[in-house]
């Protein structure tokens, strides 16, 4: 709030104006007000104060503005706004009622001490509503800040009871493949365990998918940690996508097997190469996948392809017959931490489509969903052909 120069006497009632203005605007108008207030003044002094909305906007709601300039009376009551683009023209219309009111007012005072006190203490007045609407203000933006902190605390509280639990899956696996192998290995006698190479292999490519499950896990907490706004670190390498694709269907298999999903897969032969991070794409296609797994219903088809379309850009979608995502939300979830109301109560950490999202950008490429509700949806996203 600016304080311009009192304009006061020994009236025992003080006229106080407050002039809303906007400075970003231009001062034109502020420079027309003041001169016909400057006019006005002669036949009364006041006390006027200036705010400017852009740098007090918690006083512009305070006194319910919706447009500047606006010039309120504060004192005496009843407390009267002028605003609109004719300020001036209501301005002089109202002065010589507010004199007028005033004149009255005096008339009606006792001339005690107390009295004249009461009713010429204009700079408290104003000065002290400023205050109390700076500190409301601050009390507010405080509350904001506490909210965002104790929500932060109970997502992070979440998300390591979640990772807790989806660690605890592939340790297992791990686990019992490893058993297995030094089962084999130290038997002897009557009690050997004679394992094909086939079978060991297996094993050995379940452990090492088992691993790269919990590395991605691992990776996808530590970069929601960091926040939206950390460096993303992408080593861009010459990388045959279609190879990529396959393994990574391979690593899901069990998951589609165990809701008996079937998975279409179309790549074409003649796929050129991509310029990109092999592991940040896989991160991408597990998600992808992995979320097509979860909204499949038992017994449903998930369909894996990848589209040449221009000489720039490889597409790759992933699709399920699940139950759709709303059209008002379809960008909202690639928000971070954002979910899906029907999500509330399924496991995940609602960090999946936001890491997505940061991957595919970076590698100066597009992501997007299509879908229709109670269709299915469909995720697409796009990578650079290598040159």
């Amino acid at each position: 709030m600016q304080a311009v120069p009192k304009r006061l006497n020994h009236s025992k009632v003080s006229l106080q104006l407050l002039l809303f203005v906007d400075k970003r605007s231009g001062s034109r108008e502020l420079q027309t007000i003041r001169a016909c207030l400057d006019r006005l003044q002669a036949d009364r002094p006041f006390e006027l104060q200036i705010v400017d909305v852009g740098q007090q906007p918690y006083l512009a709601e305070h006194f319910r503005l919706v447009a500047t300039p606006a010039l309120i009376k504060i004192s005496p009551e009843p407390r009267q706004t002028l605003a609109g683009s004719n300020l001036v023209e209501q301005l002089e219309t109202w002065w010589s009622r507010w004199i007028s009111g005033i004149k009255d007012v005096e008339a009606d005072l006792d001339g005690s001490a107390e009295t004249i006190s009461s009713t010429t203490d204009g700079n408290g007045s104003v000065a002290c509503t400023a205050e109390v609407m700076q500190l409301a203000d601050e009390i507010f933006q405080l509350k904001q800040e506490k909210t965002e902190l104790l929500e932060q605390l109970q997502f992070k509280d979440r998300v390591i009871a979640l990772l807790a639990h989806d660690l605890r899956n592939p340790l297992t696996a791990v686990t019992l493949a490893l058993g297995t192998l030094e089962l084999a290995q130290n038997s002897i006698g009557d009690f050997a365990l004679n394992l094909k190479p086939g079978l060991m292999e297996q094993l050995i490519q379940q452990s090492r998918a088992q691993i790269r499950s919990m590395d991605r896990l691992i990776a996808d907490i530590l970069q929601a940690a960091r926040g939206s706004s950390a460096e993303l670190r992408i080593q861009p390498h010459k990388l045959e996508l279609g190879s990529l694709c396959r393994d990574v269907v391979l690593q899901m298999q069990e998951g589609m097997q165990n809701k008996s999903q079937k998975i279409e897969v179309d790549i074409p032969q003649d796929l050129p190469f991509v310029h990109a991070d092999g592991e940040r794409v896989r991160q991408v296609l597990v998600n992808l996948l992995d979320n097509a797994i979860k909204y499949t219903p038992e017994g449903g088809t998930i369909k894996l392809a990848v589209l040449h379309r221009t000489t720039g850009k490889i597409q790759v979608l992933v699709a399920d017959d699940g139950p759709g995502i709303p059209e008002a939300e379809s960008d909202r979830i690639f928000e971070d931490r954002f979910r899906l109301e029907r999500d509330r109560d399924r496991d995940g950490y609602g960090l999946g489509l936001s890491l997505c999202q940061r991957i595919v950008r970076s590698h100066y490429g597009r992501i997007w969903v299509e879908s229709v509700p109670g269709q299915g949806s469909c995720f697409n996203f796009t990578l650079p052909v290598y040159r």
